[in-house]
């Protein structure tokens, strides 16, 4: 997640500093604490807050049973962690339910702050996550082609849209939609209402007019990551005109500060319920604060990553799989089908970024050519034909194949060889494995997962990377 990079750079050089002295004297944790208050406010956290924020840090801190421990370093950062998850919630909060079907949940914020694709993305994930089948309600008639917009968003998450056609106005829209959900059997009723450049008067009383009609168990401001300390006083109007329930924080993958994000729910009282991650339809998730806290620290979101993997992969393709790597059927096709299933977790800054001690990764220039060297081995494997998929060796023994190939995928002949060569290594260490019956399984899980971005082989995704030169060969 991009928008805390900044942060947690420097968040975790102050805290490696501070490990390397053992025990800590107060000054230590004063010195330290004035970084990490430098840090928030260069994220352009709001001043009061990080006072307040450093404060509680160091009231906790600076005690003498911390203080002459050997792992002080490690206490100090976990009180940190502690007060950011604080300052963001504390804990995830969900949506709330209706008594009665259908919930309603009506979006709002400014124009521009994403809230279109953000209740598109929301439908989505209801119906993924929690088999919903909820309803989108285009009651945003003044700009152009939000209606559009949302139709085509709802046509590609497979989702029903109502709107009305004509000068039909945004109360009547949702009285209408409201009898249509009730008739049609949908549980949530998502209404996305329209926004201005700024707040003004006319908006207001529109969407208290909606309120007052529609009864919502949520109102959900969106609140786009990169306007800043702006973002503040935003949600601090809507929500003392509407009593804002929730806030949805969007465009959290872009280069911004990160501020909004730490301070929004401090300046509101109102929880941060979801993030958007990227501009993909899956591309919004549920606000874990501890989790956050543990990425902006460094130490990673395994449950995170977890649930990503848990939701993209195929259990009966998983078992298939297993199969054939017992019996070392193990194919171009399969190893195709896993490259897939690794792209549609997510960007792989973002996968690094869920890692304990993997943040920093994200900073390396190598990490940038990730995507484009999954993409090429990609192009190399679609050049082959299915007979070759499934049977490599007749590649190996080919130079024309392997010519016809380079040249297919836009890649040099020594690209194509080294994937033959990782892929060949691969399938011996498998081999080696297929002999176990019953026990195979175990052995498989004992390497960590011997997917082709399994624990098994060193480094994950970029040992299938085509270089060339003896810097691509396999270190025994």
């Amino acid at each position: 997640m991009h928008v805390f990079d900044t942060l947690s750079d420097r968040l975790q050089a102050t805290f490696r500093r501070l490990r390397g002295k053992g025990r800590l004297s107060p000054d230590d944790v004063k010195e330290a604490l004035r970084e990490v208050r430098r840090a928030l406010l260069e994220a352009d956290v709001n001043h009061v807050v990080a006072r307040e924020f450093i404060d509680r840090v160091q009231e906790r801190a600076v005690g003498q049973e911390i203080l002459q421990s050997l792992s002080a370093a490690q206490q100090v950062v976990k009180i940190v962690s502690e007060e950011l998850t604080a300052l963001m919630g504390g804990e995830q909060s969900r949506l709330a339910r209706a008594a009665q079907p259908p919930t309603v949940v009506m979006l709002v914020g400014l124009q521009g702050a994403g809230k279109t694709t953000a209740i598109a993305k929301l439908a989505r994930l209801l119906k993924t996550s929690e088999h919903r089948r909820p309803l989108l309600v285009a009651a945003d008639v003044y700009r152009p082609a939000a209606v559009t917009q949302l139709q085509l968003l709802g046509e590609q998450i497979g989702t029903p849209v109502f709107a009305l056609t004509g000068d039909a106005l945004p109360h009547d829209i949702v009285d209408q939609a409201l009898a249509h959900a009730r008739r049609a059997g949908n549980d949530y009723v998502l209404v996305d209402t329209a926004g201005r450049l700024q707040v003004d008067s006319a908006m207001m009383e529109e969407l208290r007019d909606l309120k007052a009609l529609a009864a919502p168990q949520e109102i959900l401001l969106v609140v786009d990551a990169m306007t800043g300390q702006d973002a503040i006083s935003v949600a601090q109007e809507f929500h003392r005109v509407l009593g804002v329930t929730g806030v949805i924080l969007s465009k959290m993958d872009s280069d911004t500060r990160g501020g909004a994000a730490l301070t929004v729910r401090h300046a509101t009282g109102c929880p941060i319920k979801y993030v958007g991650t990227s501009e993909r339809p899956d591309g919004l998730e549920p606000f874990y604060p501890d989790r956050m806290a543990s990425r902006i620290l460094g130490m990673g979101d395994v449950l995170s990553l977890i649930e990503k993997a848990q939701a993209t992969v195929d259990e009966g393709q998983a078992r298939e799989l297993e199969q054939k790597l017992l019996r070392n059927e193990f194919t171009f096709d399969d190893f195709l089908a896993q490259l897939q299933q690794v792209k549609n977790l997510g960007p792989l800054d973002q996968l690094l970024g869920m890692l304990p001690g993997m943040g920093r990764m994200k900073q390396m220039k190598e990490s940038a050519a990730d995507t484009g060297q999954l993409k090429k081995v990609e192009a190399i494997i679609l050049s082959m034909s299915r007979e070759e998929r499934g049977r490599p060796e007749l590649i190996e023994k080919s130079a024309t194949r392997r010519m016809r190939i380079a040249k297919g995928s836009g890649t040099q002949v020594k690209d194509v060889n080294q994937l033959l060569r990782q892929f060949g290594e691969m399938r011996k260490v498998m081999k080696q494995f297929s002999g176990f019956g019953k026990g195979g399984r175990g052995a498989m899980k004992g390497m960590g997962g011997m997917g082709p971005f399994g624990g098994g082989m060193k480094g994950g995704p970029r040992d299938f990377a085509p270089r060339g030169g003896s810097r691509g060969k396999k270190r025994r």
